[in-house]
């Protein structure tokens, strides 16, 4: 008895959970099983919540105030946007959208909602060509931009068709998602002048032209402008001196 009472009970809670499922997102582009809609960076995502086809819901229900959220926070909508469907549209798609989840429920039954995320795909900003002259002894840093969606699996770097030799060029490597970094801490003409090639997975790529060119002598500005100012200073000094002396010479000699 007992334990026809708890089958009762849990075929109840199954009923009752399925009738909070009375809405239905519809998106272009389609969602997939997980409630996932995929999208590429600078396009169009239209989603409009409706109540589902199964007719769970009640016919109050159906005339009941919709709202969206996104991540949580209310979208604001016009009021002939509200009732039996409502609408809305995410364009462009910029990075910020990625992993943004759109609910929709009802104003007066906040359990009776759905859900998509968007996944927006963007590829690595990798191509072309950039020419970098630096000095004998300075320091060279290359950056390759490699945030995507996917993230890219791999980042290879070559110097004149052949892989870069950190060790012997004195280099250093970093990646941190977004950025792959490779630095040289004192340059030298016969290690790192060259032509230098970013890849991330094997398809997106940059080019870096690198021309090493001789030391120059760098002057200290600020003293040199110091010194300036008080040779200026003294030699004005020393002509007002010298006026003073020689107006005081031609009083006395007026004077006898």
């Amino acid at each position: 008895m007992m334990l026809m009472l708890k089958v009762i009970s849990l075929l109840l809670l199954l009923h009752c959970g399925c009738q909070t499922f009375g809405l239905e997102i519809q998106s272009d582009p389609g969602v997939n099983g997980d409630g996932v809609v995929q999208v590429d960076l600078e396009k169009t995502v239209s989603l409009v919540c409706a109540h589902d086809s199964t007719g769970s819901g009640t016919g109050e229900d159906e005339h009941e105030e919709l709202v969206w959220l996104r991540n949580g926070a209310e979208v604001a909508l016009k009021d002939e946007n509200r009732k039996g469907h409502s609408s809305v549209c995410v364009t462009p798609v910029i990075h910020e959208d990625n992993r943004a989840t759109f609910t929709c429920h009802l104003r007066g039954n906040t359990s009776v909602r759905t859900s998509v995320t968007l996944d927006v795909i963007y590829l690595p900003q990798l191509s072309g060509s950039e020419h970098i002259t630096v000095e004998n002894e300075a320091m060279l840093v290359l950056q390759c931009d490699i945030w995507a969606n996917p993230p890219v699996s791999s980042v290879k770097w070559t110097m004149n068709g052949t892989a870069v030799d950190l060790v012997g060029g004195g280099f250093i490597l970093t990646n941190d998602g977004f950025k792959s970094q490779l630095a040289a801490g004192s340059v030298e003409e016969s290690l790192h002048q060259g032509t230098y090639q970013c890849m991330a997975d094997g398809k997106y790529s940059k080019l870096f032209h690198v021309t090493v060119t001789e030391k120059t002598m760098k002057f200290p500005l600020y003293p040199m402008i110091a010194a300036v100012v008080v040779v200026s200073l003294t030699t004005i000094l020393a002509v007002v001196a010298r006026w003073k002396r020689i107006v005081q010479v031609n009083k006395t000699e007026t004077t006898q």
